[in-house]
């Protein structure tokens, strides 16, 4: 397998990591190629919509990830949206950073319309180096924003920002875990 080829597999591992899903093992690239060119067999990330997360439900992943955040004393803010990417609760952690409201929502909107993880555009480019992916509507490429899926579709995202983000996806993991009990 030539040096390119096995970037690509790394790619595609790390993308199919990062949303959680089984990994799947590209087409090999031949020598000198992109490893972009790589076509895998399978659409990646095709997690079908389903109906929009209700508050009731929301409210439950937000104060799970508060729940978490408080347990560490970081301050952050967390947004849920529905299947839709629109907003349906937010809260911001009183001291929480004022530039992270937005962001907050962003990850959790970016979650639900690209299907993924937002880690999975942050190692796209820091691990990948595929700074293509900045130049995509709608991205952002910090992790702490992440998919909620029922019944095997996505009724929404939640974003955490204000921390670190190994500590927004911490508490956007504890709001996941959350809403699966």
């Amino acid at each position: 397998m030539t040096k390119l080829a096995a970037v690509a597999a790394l790619g595609a591992a790390l993308l199919g990591a990062a949303a959680g899903e089984a990994q799947q093992t590209p087409a090999p690239a031949t020598s000198g190629s992109n490893p972009l060119d790589v076509v895998p067999d399978k659409m990646p990330f095709d997690v079908p919509y389903g109906a929009p997360l209700a508050l009731e439900r929301a409210t439950v992943a937000i104060n799970a990830a508060i729940s978490e955040a408080k347990k560490h004393d970081w301050k952050l803010n967390v947004a849920v949206v529905d299947s839709g990417g629109n907003l349906v609760a937010f809260e911001r952690m009183d001291g929480a950073q004022l530039a992270s409201v937005p962001i907050s929502e962003h990850k959790a909107r970016a979650a639900v319309t690209f299907r993924r993880e937002t880690k999975a555009w942050e190692n796209a480019i820091q691990t990948n180096g595929f700074n293509y992916v900045m130049t995509l509507d709608g991205v952002i490429a910090s992790r702490g924003g992440i998919p909620l899926i029922e019944g095997g579709k996505i009724v929404g995202g939640i974003g955490c920002s204000g921390g670190t983000g190994s500590q927004d996806e911490a508490a956007c993991k504890a709001g996941v875990a959350a809403l699966q009990k």
